[in-house]
């Protein structure tokens, strides 16, 4: 399994390895805000699990929350060899003055780990010159020791205190590749600021079978976003939650039929709780003008939904939302819709007239 690149970096932090400072933001907004806090440069980069994102454009830099909006909407608007990029790590832009490469692998044919290393960072490891990478088995025993990086680091042409701290980086590295089973620790660049060394880009790809010992980190696979729940971004102006993908597929086909178009969707699955309706609306309340959510409740009741749509809505409490609720429960739930003040209908194009409408359009088109 593949994490995204700030997941890792994550990982590399709490272990030891310094990362620049940096935050996980999902819309052009959140961008701005991030780079206001970290001030000067900054590097936007698309979160996708995918490699070749700088060729793609999935890296750029900007100064100021202006423009990082701006290039955050353009990145965010991608396809990455077919992904959608839901998310995007803000990150401050280090005074780089080297690039270097270092990973740990898997070697099959040793049936061992082996430490890759080169004095040249940026480009993929299947492009360098073969007699320009450095290898070194791990001893799987006793893992690798700081001398063995400052070896390594005189080789690559390091010098002063430059040595140990490789020896440090390197060590550590091997120490995040035991820990969480993995297959491949990849630092690629591995930037020289000043007299340290700071892991400028992270991979982590851990071992499948492995995964039952590591349950925290499947979070926030499918959004790359700090364990939200899953979205497909869409591009429109309405976000549409509900529950089952045949429903959310109809419900885009009844907006589109009208006029609207969505932004994004998410498939609520059954028995949704207050919290995750919370999450849900937060999230796609970021970059949505309108909201529609449309459930029909089976073993889901619907005034459980209108509980928790009503405490969700806190979340972002100015924007337009429309409820379609239809099945057990039914008029209870869309009684508490209404005296909470949310637009609840029982019908599904009721409900994408009324929310086409709160975004501009006219909603007159016959479904």
């Amino acid at each position: 399994m593949k994490l995204y690149e700030y997941q890792a970096k994550e990982i590399f932090a709490r272990t030891g390895i310094p990362v620049p400072r940096g935050r996980v933001v999902l819309s052009p907004e959140e961008a701005a805000q991030a780079a206001g806090e970290l001030g000067g440069e900054v590097v936007i980069k698309a979160q996708v699990l995918a490699g070749g994102r700088g060729k793609a454009g999935g890296v750029r830099f900007a100064a100021g929350p202006e423009e990082t909006a701006a290039v955050a909407r353009t990145i965010l608007d991608l396809e990455i060899k077919g992904l959608p990029v839901n998310a995007l790590l803000v990150e401050e832009r280090l005074p780089s003055e080297r690039e270097l490469y270092l990973s740990i692998s898997v070697d099959r044919q040793a049936g061992r780990p082996v430490i890759l290393a080169a004095a040249e960072g940026g480009m993929e490891i299947e492009t360098f010159p073969e007699d320009k990478i450095r290898r070194r088995f791990v001893e799987t025993r006793r893992g690798v020791h700081p001398w063995e990086g400052r070896e390594l680091a005189a080789a690559l042409g390091l010098r002063g205190s430059l040595l140990p701290e490789f020896g440090k980086f390197m060590a550590t590295l091997a120490l995040v590749f035991e820990r969480n089973d993995a297959e491949l620790a990849e630092i690629n660049p591995l930037v020289q600021v000043g007299s340290h060394l700071v892991a400028a880009d992270a991979r982590l790809n851990i071992d499948d079978a492995a995964l039952f010992r590591h349950p925290d980190l499947t979070k926030g696979q499918e959004l790359g976003t700090q364990g939200g729940p899953s979205f497909v971004r869409l591009g429109g102006d309405i976000a549409v939650l509900a529950n089952g993908a045949g429903m959310a597929m109809a419900t885009l086909d009844v907006l589109e039929s009208l006029g609207g178009k969505a932004s994004c969707f998410i498939d609520l699955g059954g028995g949704t709780g207050e919290e995750e309706m919370s999450k849900a609306i937060g999230i796609l309340g970021g970059f949505s003008q309108a909201m529609l959510v449309n459930i029909f409740g089976g073993i889901t009741r619907c005034d459980e939904v209108a509980r928790a749509v009503i405490r969700g809505r806190q979340a972002a409490p100015q924007l337009p939302l429309v409820v379609r609720l239809d099945g057990t429960n039914q008029e209870e739930g869309l009684r508490l819709l209404r005296e909470a003040g949310v637009a609840a209908v029982s019908t599904m194009e009721e409900a994408a007239r009324q929310v086409v409408a709160q975004t501009g359009g006219k909603g007159e088109k016959e479904v």
